[in-house]
């Protein structure tokens, strides 16, 4: 027994030290403010893809808390990636929370940075918020946001996805202004500016590599989702399999897609894989957060799951897999920005003509195609848009193209055709 309690006791001493160690890092932090809405009076639980900006956006609710009058010492930051706290359990929790009340009088605001490496952590969030504590968490699994977590927190935080940052927020890292008029003057900084962001990403630690070093930055972060969120959390066996079904969905980002078709397409690949299988590493996936799915509106309600489009968190890992991959860089841009300012909403529409993206309540569609100067091409995208505007009138209907602009009036539609560098700052 005395080694014991010998054992919680220096368990206990390297959380005080942490905590203070915490302290001192986060006060002097450097970090891009996000344009991401915070209930910095409330609780909050920040999910998203690894090395997307959400512990930055920790960062950014302490100094907000600071600049609001709290002093550091009521910072309880801790990060459950420090590998010098090894694995631990929902009781540690409870470590942590007394090292720092044998250190400070003060009620703590927790900051919780990856909290889902710790087993049940849920119940300890619930407690906090149920004794009147402040928290801010964030986690990297999609199980976070499950329906028995969200039961479990009882409604009591705030859930927001983070995604990598924005085109908007790529110039201010950059420290690139935009002019006052930036949508009547033409900046071809602005322009050579977005291709980078177009084809790299937008994650924060690529946007300031040089680069040549991109790549590899963002090979090693995908080698670090794939085995550890995706083949060593849910022992995958057929690894291969996986991958290859990674890369198909890269190639095929513009399609609508089956268990049955996927299942197909990797077994071809001469890894054999059953479509329950594939729906399995699908799941996987989003539970990662390096897709999302998207489904079709019009579709009956078993088909809703079943044949999804299916979308990359960030443009730099399309490129990856895909060598000449504009078009599907393009169409996966627009996804990634719709879902951020819809969250919840976005779909696309398929009947006997397909819309790339609609937004059911705001009555929005969207086209996307890197050029409409094709005369098929473009009496494909413009049909499309006035189909769906007689099913289902629309409020607004765009095209989104690589560098065209203008608009087209048919069958009294209006159809606003962006540019995808200026729809990107349109939508911050």
């Amino acid at each position: 027994m005395a080694n014991l309690y010998v054992y919680f006791i220096m368990e206990k001493e390297l959380a005080k030290r942490l905590v203070l160690e915490y302290q001192e890092f986060v006060n002097g932090v450097k970090f891009i403010e996000r344009d991401i809405k915070v209930d910095y009076k409330g609780n909050n639980v920040f999910v998203g893809l690894r090395r997307a900006g959400k512990s930055y956006l920790l960062y950014q609710s302490i100094h907000k808390m600071l600049k609001s009058g709290h002093s550091i010492e009521e910072i309880l930051f801790f990060n459950f990636e420090d590998d010098r706290i090894g694995e631990l359990n929902v009781g540690d929790l409870d470590t942590i929370k007394l090292a720092y009340e044998e250190l400070y009088e003060t009620k703590p605001i927790f900051f919780l940075d990856e909290i889902q490496l710790v087993e049940h952590w849920e119940k300890f969030a619930r407690r906090l918020a149920d004794t009147g504590y402040q928290v801010f968490i964030t986690g990297s699994n999609a199980k976070m946001l499950s329906n028995e977590i969200a039961t479990t927190l009882g409604g009591r935080y705030y859930v927001t996805e983070v995604f990598p940052f924005s085109f908007y927020e790529y110039l201010k890292i950059k420290d690139i202004k935009v002019p006052k008029n930036w949508q009547h003057t033409p900046s071809t900084q602005l322009v050579r500016n977005f291709n980078p962001y177009f084809i790299s990403g937008g994650l924060p630690e690529v946007i300031g590599k040089d680069d040549i070093f991109k790549r590899e930055w963002i090979s090693s972060l995908f080698n670090k989702i794939y085995f550890s969120d995706l083949v060593l959390r849910h022992s995958v066996r057929n690894s291969k399999a996986l991958k290859i079904l990674i890369r198909k969905m890269a190639e095929n980002i513009m399609q609508p897609a089956t268990f049955n078709r996927m299942a197909s397409v990797v077994s071809a690949s001469s890894y054999k894989v059953k479509p329950d299988t594939v729906a399995e590493y699908c799941q996987y996936l989003i539970d990662s957060f390096l897709v999302f799915p998207v489904e079709n509106f019009a579709a009956k309600l078993q088909d809703k799951v079943s044949v999804r489009k299916y979308y990359f968190a960030d443009n730099g890992f399309i490129t990856l897999f895909v060598n000449d991959a504009n078009a599907l860089l393009l169409e996966n841009l627009v996804a990634v920005t719709l879902r951020k300012k819809y969250p919840g909403e976005l779909m696309y529409f398929s009947t006997n003509v397909e819309v790339d993206f609609y937004l059911p309540e705001q009555k929005i569609s969207f086209q996307v195609s890197y050029s409409i100067k094709d005369d098929a091409t473009y009496k494909r995208e413009v049909r499309a848009l006035v189909s769906l505007n007689k099913y289902i009138p629309q409020n607004k209907m765009y095209i989104i193209t690589i560098d065209e602009e203008g608009i087209i009036e048919e069958d009294d539609c209006k159809i606003y055709v962006v540019p995808i560098w200026k729809w990107c700052l349109e939508m911050r």
